[in-house]
């Protein structure tokens, strides 16, 4: 069973957001003749991978947020920097307490990663000499500046996201519509489904609690006709489903949503990351990899002489903080220490041309540039533009002699040969073990929603808020579940047999969550 993936917008615009938001300040800090200041600030301008996809309301609250959070890590790892032990401890603590807000508040890509790389790259910029303060205020600048430069869609397209989302959701359902009776019906069913869910996050959880606008009311209107659609799994209305996705359709015409019905709240943000902590959840197994992981990488490279120990621990945090399957992992391992080995060949040839000013700018807005486009269907690849990235950053703003260089890059190579190595050897350690019941707790889960959302369906009540309360919750556990049949079929032998011996329990009671979800939706 493959996981389906989720509707993601096109890459070109991150891609582009990402370049501008990158070579701004850059270009700055040559102007004002300190390149590199203009460098740190270069680090804010992670916050432009957030957001994409939200809503633009939900997504200027995020971004701030992130480029606050950004500014915070960079500061933490510039004080920890004058003792090695010090900034292990650090980056290991801004590891474990990203992934724990990450996973529970369901940030979305890149997650966790990139404020540990934040963190890791204070302790590299401290050389500079600035103060903490000014270094974290450096970061917010450029933070601030790729916060701007992701928003500026929204004076010429304000509900652009949501209609997207909608137009997915159409698109996924009238394609699974039409494979009903062949042998893509079930993924083309799942891929539907998390279509939905997206569409209906975007329309609900990420908006106020008060908008009400004409068109947002229109888009969820159109969600619930083709949300009834997939419920029906009518074959003959793929084509309804496709042009309600267009907004080329009455909803009406399919089924009437009253428009005064109150929306099912979000689940507050402290519950969400109270859960994450409780023993046997996902987010606090992962917790514990990446508060072992981590500082092992940290304190094996230090241990070695290696005189940049955050590169190993990064490696490490990318192994380890998403709670991917086993094969996932070592896949991903394997492609991060290629990358790495082949982006050290481009890096020299950056470093040996060393460009300045506008060239520099444009290298790195090319660099990063290349990795949006890549990051998704191709890490490998933009493992190669990441190690890049880094090294042009560390060393754009001082001239390195020949023999330096060769160090510096036979040094990354091994940092990045620690962390993967060691965060492997964690992930086999634990997971195994850990993850020995998640198949069956989820099965749990989903049963007991299952069975709060069932009476609601029996009585034929599918207006209340709480049995519309009672449907999201089955829908994301009933999701949640065959993701964690996904992962137990790629995983250790252990929990391969859990997914075959219950493989059947949980298709049966997925079968039975999406008929109790159809009629709580018709």
């Amino acid at each position: 069973m493959r996981k389906p993936e989720p509707v993601a917008p096109p890459r070109l615009p991150v891609a582009l957001r990402a370049a501008v938001s990158t070579a701004i300040p850059v270009l700055v800090g040559v102007a004002a003749g300190d390149l590199g200041a203009g460098l740190i600030a270069t680090l804010g301008a992670f916050t432009s991978r957030f957001g994409v996809g939200r809503p633009y309301l939900s997504r200027a609250v995020q971004l701030a947020v992130v480029a606050l959070a950004l500014a915070l890590a960079v500061a933490a790892g510039s004080w920890a920097a004058d003792v090695a032990w010090a900034g292990v401890l650090t980056v290991s603590t801004v590891a474990v307490i990203a992934v724990w807000l990450c996973s529970a508040l369901r940030v979305g890509p890149p997650g966790a990663y990139v404020f540990v790389v934040a963190c890791a790259a204070g302790i590299g910029v401290s050389a500079s000499r600035l103060e903490p303060w000014q270094i974290g205020g450096l970061v917010l600048a450029g933070g601030t500046i790729a916060w701007a430069v992701q928003m500026v869609g929204a004076v010429t397209g304000f509900r652009r996201p949501e209609r997207a989302s909608v137009q997915a959701a159409g698109e996924r359902v009238a394609g699974y519509l039409d494979a009903i009776g062949g042998p893509a019906e079930e993924s083309s069913r799942r891929q539907a489904a998390h279509a939905l869910h997206q569409a209906w996050t975007a329309l609900i959880d990420q908006q106020p609690a008060a908008s009400a606008s004409h068109e947002l009311q229109r888009l969820r209107a159109t969600t619930h006709a083709v949300h009834v659609l997939f419920a029906r799994a009518d074959a003959d209305t793929a084509d309804v489903a496709r042009a309600l996705g267009r907004l080329d359709a009455d909803p009406d015409a399919v089924a009437h949503r009253d428009p005064g019905q109150p929306a099912p709240a979000p689940v507050p943000a402290w519950r969400l990351l109270r859960d994450a902590l409780r023993t046997g959840s996902q987010t606090r197994l992962v917790m514990v990899r990446v508060a072992i992981g981590v500082p092992l990488a940290g304190f094996a490279a230090v241990g070695l002489g290696i005189d940049r120990a955050y590169w190993a621990m990064a490696a490490a945090v990318l192994i380890l903080h998403q709670g991917a399957p086993l094969w996932h992992a070592m896949r991903r391992g394997a492609e991060r220490l290629a990358g790495t080995w082949i982006g050290l060949a481009l890096a020299a040839a950056i470093i040996a041309i060393h460009p300045q000013g506008w060239l520099l700018a444009a290298v790195l807005a090319l660099l990063n540039f290349a990795i949006e486009m890549l990051v998704v269907r191709n890490y490998l690849l933009a493992s190669v533009f990441i190690t890049s990235t880094a090294l042009t950053i560390g060393t754009a703003s001082h001239p390195l002699a020949p023999g330096q260089v060769g160090h510096l890059l036979l040094t990354r190579g091994v940092d990045t040969l620690i962390g993967c190595a060691i965060g492997l050897a964690v992930y086999l350690a634990l997971a195994r073990r850990q993850e020995t019941q998640r198949l069956a707790d989820a099965l749990t889960t989903t049963r007991a929603a299952l069975a709060l959302a069932e009476p609601f369906a029996a009585a034929g009540d599918a207006e209340s808020l709480s049995a519309r309360t009672a449907r999201r919750d089955l829908q994301r556990a009933a999701l949640d579940m065959l993701d964690v049949l996904e992962a137990a079929e790629a995983g250790p032998r252990e929990q391969r047999e859990a997914a075959e011996r219950l493989r059947p329990d949980v298709l049966a009671v997925e079968r039975a969550s999406s008929q109790t979800i159809a009629a709580l939706w018709i």
